[in-house]
């Protein structure tokens, strides 16, 4: 499917953006990222929809069309960061309930190895957290994962270190 986006009448050029390009072929990645994030598959959505729609809307002043991409994830990252506050203020205003229990669907559907690695990846720290979703889960490189979380290679690839050794020790393994 070629898709060409057209701007007050004038056809895409190289210098714009396609953005329906981009979610084409990288949205169910992105969908991942946030959902690894999140938690929850339709608030994953949500936030990856909301990247593109405001990438969209504000393509014409975006500085470095080839960043695109890493603009577009560096948002996802942002917009699961907002819902994770939202979340916690809700939460601590909330009165306290039991947490709730795997139901057997996604049990069978996870499988348990994959659920304790979900369950460890959550309970790390959110640099550590969003680094190793870059890397594992979207197999970015260290540039990649650097560009996106806007921090330095060096300072990604520490970051990634330091969350597979926490989460080695929350899974029981040795480094």
């Amino acid at each position: 499917m070629e898709v060409e986006l057209l701007s007050h009448g004038e056809p895409l050029t190289r210098d714009r953006v396609d953005v329906a390009t981009l979610f084409a072929e990288h949205h169910l990645g992105l969908v991942r990222l946030a959902l690894l994030m999140v938690g929850d598959q339709a608030t994953a959505e949500d936030v990856v929809q909301e990247a593109f729609a405001r990438t969209h809307a504000g393509r014409r002043r975006l500085r470095d069309p080839e960043r695109t991409l890493t603009y577009i994830r560096s948002a996802v990252l942002n917009g699961s960061r907002s819902v994770l506050r939202r979340r916690a203020v809700a939460f601590r205003r909330a009165v306290p309930y039991e947490p709730s229990i795997w139901s057997a669907e996604h049990a069978v559907l996870l499988g348990e190895e994959r659920r304790e690695v979900l369950l460890a990846l959550r309970g790390l720290p959110r640099r550590q957290r969003e680094a190793l979703t870059l890397r594992y889960y979207l197999d970015l490189s260290d540039l990649e994962i650097a560009e996106t979380m806007g921090v330095g290679a060096s300072t990604a690839r520490s970051t990634i270190a330091r969350g597979l050794a926490a989460l080695a020790r929350v899974l029981g393994e040795e480094s």
